[in-house]
């Protein structure tokens, strides 16, 4: 203990510490036996009783003083997660939401250029900059509420060069902000224009062309398909896998949303990091999610936009315990929203998660569905020191009331973020 903290750059102390690990055996993995954390080199070396530290003026291994955080008795908890979004994509879909609440069909507002076909159309008139640009704003929200990791997808190019230039822009974004960009290529999102009617050859496309180059530039973490009754089928998904396996990426799925095509099995059998959304999961999906390691990632924001009625069955999960992730969706068709807490909200009142299992879904559960888990979201020494400060008297007001809390600090690889960093929004 004492060589790790003579070397810790910071000690955070008079701290209560929620770990999210869920060795520790209680609800948010509360440390009963902790109230300090020191850090070294952007990750946690130690947990303990500040009492049991040598005094504060331990060193940072350079001789300077360790710089010591008081977090005035704040719960202290793993930066947050947001393991599933669409945050880079060009335009708005505001006026098609006013013709809906209007009273237009879905067929009234095709024929009026709009839904994925106007999302794609803008992201292909935009350059990279502007995606980043158009993309700052939603994530700075993000930011401002404790995330430190976020999932960014591609997919509203559908085409080779929007594709790369998407993932490029999220890349971009990871490195103008402080937070940590994961990559997703989601080349099999929709059928373009072009290959109206030809599904096959769009597949082959996503496979032979645009895929390929996305790894080989470095652009992608993972590889993700919409596999649903009006995406992409079993034996499509499949191609993709079988692509992304031979390039080394891990795989997710969009699965199950709007029927039950056993997407959720599929992506298991090729050891999916993530199944997402869900609300017709069956058994035997939630079997093979268990047996393979799959997260579940719920997305209760898409839920709540599309007024849908199906409710994901949470007690299944339970029951054969899949990992429950929560994330976003942010996107501009079903869930324009950038607020994680507030999906912490919806996935308590609208999914009926405990306020314990939705924070898990932004920490530990998030960071598995990602392949993160040795790294971010949870506490412990070796763990990035991805860290926020909640100035609150009990964790669960972070899912009860929203609109009223955002972090009295937030701490990135151990370093303070202050919100001017972030910019404006």
């Amino acid at each position: 203990m004492d060589d790790e903290l003579r070397d810790a750059d910071a000690l955070i102390v008079n701290a209560r510490i929620a770990t999210f690990d869920p060795a520790a055996g209680t609800p948010y993995g509360v440390a009963d036996d902790a109230d300090a954390i020191a850090v070294r080199g952007g990750r946690i070396v130690w947990i303990g009783r500040a009492a049991q530290a040598p005094d504060a003026a331990s060193c940072d291994g350079r001789g300077r003083p360790a710089r010591v955080i008081d977090a005035e008795g704040a719960w202290v908890m793993p930066g947050l997660i947001d393991c599933h979004t669409h945050l880079v994509y060009a335009g708005s879909r505001a006026t098609e939401f006013e013709m809906r609440l209007n009273g237009a069909s879905y067929e009234d507002i095709a024929r009026a250029g709009g839904g994925i076909v106007s999302t794609v159309r803008a992201t292909r008139e935009a350059a990279q900059a502007g995606l980043v640009a158009q993309a700052l704003p939603r994530l700075r929200a993000l930011l401002r509420e404790g995330v430190t990791t976020v999932e960014i997808k591609s997919g509203y190019g559908l085409d080779r060069d929007t594709e790369l230039a998407m993932l490029r822009a999220a890349r971009a974004l990871g490195d103008a902000l402080p937070v940590t960009v994961r990559t997703t290529f989601l080349g099999a999102h929709a059928l373009p224009p072009e290959y109206a009617g030809r599904p096959d050859d769009y597949i082959e496309f996503v496979c032979s062309e645009v895929l390929p180059e996305a790894a080989r530039q470095g652009l992608a973490d993972a590889v993700d398909v919409f596999h649903e009754s009006i995406g992409f089928d079993a034996a499509q998904a499949e191609r993709v896998y079988r692509a992304a396996a031979a390039l080394g990426l891990p795989v997710k799925v969009h699965a199950e949303q709007l029927n039950l095509c056993g997407a959720a099995a599929l992506g298991a059998r090729y050891r999916a990091l993530s199944a997402d959304h869900l609300e017709h999961l069956d058994e035997a999906g939630a079997r093979a999610m268990a047996a393979a390691g799959t997260v579940a990632v719920l997305l209760p924001g898409a839920f709540y936009f599309l007024r849908d009625t199906r409710v994901p069955p949470v007690d299944l999960l339970r029951r054969h315990g899949v990992p429950i992730a929560v994330a976003t969706d942010c996107n501009p068709g079903t869930s324009p929203f950038a607020s994680l807490l507030l999906m912490l909200n919806m996935a308590c009142t609208l999914f009926r998660l405990t306020p314990a299992e939705a924070l898990n879904g932004v920490t530990h559960a998030a960071a598995r569905a990602l392949g993160l888990q040795d790294e971010a979201g949870s506490l412990a020494p070796g763990k990035w020191a991805d860290l926020v400060f909640w100035q609150v008297p009990a964790l669960a007001e972070l899912c009860y009331s929203h609109g009223m809390h955002l972090p009295a600090r937030i701490l990135r690889r151990g370093v303070e973020v202050n919100p001017p960093a972030y910019g404006r929004s």
